[in-house]
């Protein structure tokens, strides 16, 4: 029973299966749902919202432990940067983006930006071998079991793999990107968040 139960408040919340997340990959339909009247919407490769600093809603919070085994936690990134990449190996989008998540984090990093990955799916060997792949150097947390999507239940909530947030220096999501980024677009969300904390 305790077990159903979970079950049925993670499915309500939009975060429990898997597969759901699997058969969204690439798919930017269902992204409108994060849209407000304030947002700025850029068609592209994915469904991309902008979160004005007066509407941003409250810090994200969310753990959890590395493939690599060092413990992650968001609230240690509060007061810089933070970038959340959502995905697996085998979802084509999630490819397609790598090269270049890899680089803006590689330019953006003198300035305090950090990147985190959070699989959805895999273990531990396919995700090394698609890191290795794309050069991939920064660190991703497995949650094949959902505990850290449901940690960003409610706040966050990503309905479709990639999906990728941009954190302010207070831990807030100032910006979503469903599907594979546009490196551009990636680019400007982040420009635009350095100013606010440099001003």
């Amino acid at each position: 029973m305790r077990t159903h139960s979970r079950r049925r408040i993670l499915y309500a919340t939009g975060l429990f299966a898997t597969t759901g997340l699997v058969t969204a990959c690439g798919s930017t339909d269902t992204g409108d749902r994060y849209d407000s009247e304030d947002a700025g919407d850029v068609s592209g490769n994915g469904v991309t919202t902008e979160i004005a600093p007066a509407d941003r809603t409250e810090p994200v919070e969310f753990t959890g432990t590395s493939y690599d085994g060092e413990r992650f936690d968001s609230r240690d990134h509060w007061g810089s940067v933070l970038v959340v990449n959502v995905w697996y190996a085998s979802c084509p989008p999630c490819r397609v983006e790598a090269p270049d998540l890899q680089a803006i984090h590689e330019e953006y990093a003198d300035q305090g930006v950090s990147f985190i990955g959070i699989n959805v799916r895999d273990s531990a060997g396919p995700a090394a071998a698609f890191e290795e792949t794309y050069g991939i150097t920064y660190p991703s947390l497995p949650d094949s079991d959902a505990e850290i999507m449901y940690q960003l239940r409610g706040q966050v909530a990503p309905n479709a793999v990639p999906t990728t947030l941009v954190l302010d220096h207070d831990g807030r999501v100032a910006g979503r990107i469903s599907g594979a980024i546009d490196p551009s677009i990636l680019r400007s969300m982040l420009d635009a968040v350095l100013a606010e904390g440099a001003a």
